[in-house]
């Protein structure tokens, strides 16, 4: 039997998977009407966490942050068995997760942080991304049952936090992109183009091809061979800007950017590759 604890809309379609392949599925919610709607497909729902990882060889866990993994852990502490393992999909902080793991350790009982790149919907087709990190022994006992959940689990490594980290820096890309991508649209209502024409563009400008190169390119922490110097670079932010403000349009990200462009300008580093003012950063 398998227990769910945090069944929102990433958890109640992983047990809707996990149903589906024939597992036996216990499962809690804080709020217990979302547990409740579960039992139409099979599941066992339960008003204390403790009763639903009773008897369980595995308790899945996908809540909200850290204070919500541990509180709910602790409520179900009394029902744990001894054999049982803990698998963690919630995004945590790698700091939280460390202490997770050699806490639970110390109590005897094995933990698994194995966050996730998917959706809803990839939780129910069983696609998209698991991340995993940790002792080898445990993931390898338990790579067959995540294989099953997920299109692509890597594991990471024995550092018990480093799939929290890679979890955390992949969001921040994604949090990224979407600016990147509403400022674009911002930017087409300023300029006057219509905003669906900007698919048109990435139709023959694939940026996602220029990652690894730039990648490489700010490892290197050389800017003294320029591209695209800071100084042209600084001036097709000011047409950026000066052409949403034209359309009465804002942009999140460029005016930050021409902030910190401006100060490495003023210290002299115009005639370097534009990419000097993350030079501190990366320090």
């Amino acid at each position: 039997m398998i227990a769910f604890l945090g069944t929102g809309l990433l958890g109640a379609n992983f047990v809707r998977a996990l149903q589906s392949r024939g597992e036996t599925v216990h499962v809690w919610n804080r709020t217990a009407s979302k547990a409740k709607a579960l039992e139409q497909y099979g599941a066992r729902a339960f008003d204390d966490p403790a009763d639903a990882v009773r008897g369980a060889e595995r308790v899945h866990v996908a809540l909200v942050d850290d204070a919500g993994v541990d509180e709910t852990l602790e409520r179900a502490r009394a029902g744990l068995g001894q054999d049982v393992v803990i698998v963690d999909h919630t995004t945590t902080s790698p700091v939280g997760t460390g202490e997770r793991v050699a806490r639970w350790a110390a109590r005897g009982i094995r933990f698994q942080h194995a966050p996730v790149f998917m959706g809803p919907p990839q939780a129910l087709s069983a696609t998209g991304t698991m991340l995993a990190s940790g002792g080898s022994a445990l993931f390898e006992t338990l790579k067959p049952h995540l294989e099953k959940m997920t299109g692509t689990l890597v594991y990471l490594g024995p550092d018990a936090t480093r799939a929290a980290a890679m979890k955390l820096m992949g969001n921040h890309y994604l949090v990224v992109l979407n600016t990147a991508i509403a400022d674009t649209l911002a930017l087409a209502k300023g300029l006057g183009v219509p905003q669906e024409e900007v698919a048109h563009l990435f139709e023959f400008f694939n940026p996602t091809t220029m990652v690894q190169g730039r990648l490489s390119r700010l490892l290197t922490v050389d800017y003294t061979d320029p591209s695209w110097t800071l100084a042209m670079a600084r001036k097709d932010v000011r047409l950026m800007l000066e052409g949403a403000a034209a359309g009465h349009a804002s942009l999140l990200a460029a005016p930050a950017i021409a902030a910190a462009m401006d100060q490495w300008i003023a210290s002299g580093h115009g005639a370097e590759d534009w990419t000097v003012i993350t030079k501190d950063q990366l320090r």
